[in-house]
């Protein structure tokens, strides 16, 4: 089952664009991960040193080993749900609309959309060293819809998407003002 499928298109819809979080916002999950794996040799070197006795005997190691398999498929585990959180929050963008997709957890999802003529404003924000180097940041789209406020956070180029959404906002709000006007004569 593709992203795509959430969407329902129309006849006449396409999608514009997919967007998700910037890859450079993904390395601290790494970095924790490379800790997190590491602690484990740590303890059996400080074991290993001070408690080598422990380690030779029948029921040591076997817990030395049994705990370390708990402790890396938990570390494993916690990872795999973070990428996935990551990895499928993603905002579509087509010619009609944008639905957003939230992956809270592995098994709990939020879909939001809005139509593009309800767009009323969207700003762009960058703040930091990093987001300023790799340009990435947040975008806050006002609507009038259901959802008074969209913020679409750590994507790559926020002012060129900021730009892009007030265009595509302008072109949905032309032709649904002139469908206003063929349906009144």
């Amino acid at each position: 089952m593709g992203i795509d499928s959430f969407i329902h298109a129309k006849s006449y819809e396409k999608i514009i664009c997919r967007l998700r979080r910037h890859w450079f916002t993904f390395l601290p999950a790494i970095g924790f991960l490379i800790v997190l794996l590491a602690i484990p040799f740590a303890l059996y070197w400080m074991i290993s040193a001070n408690f080598s006795g422990w380690l030779i005997s029948p029921t040591g190691y076997p817990l030395l080993i049994l705990f370390a398999s708990i402790y890396y498929l938990s570390v494993i585990l916690y990872f795999f749900t973070y990428f996935v959180t990551f990895y499928l929050d993603v905002l579509i963008m087509t010619n009609d609309r944008m639905v957003d997709i939230d992956q809270n957890s592995l098994f709990s999802r939020t879909v939001a959309e809005v139509d593009l003529y309800q767009v009323q404003d969207a700003s762009s924000e960058v703040s930091g060293v990093f987001a300023t180097l790799f340009n990435y940041g947040n975008v806050i789209i006002q609507t009038a819809g259901a959802l008074p406020k969209f913020t679409l956070h750590n994507i790559p180029k926020p002012h060129d998407i900021r730009e892009m959404i007030l265009d595509l906002s302008a072109e949905d709000k032309k032709y649904h003002s002139e469908q206003v006007r063929v349906e009144k004569k």
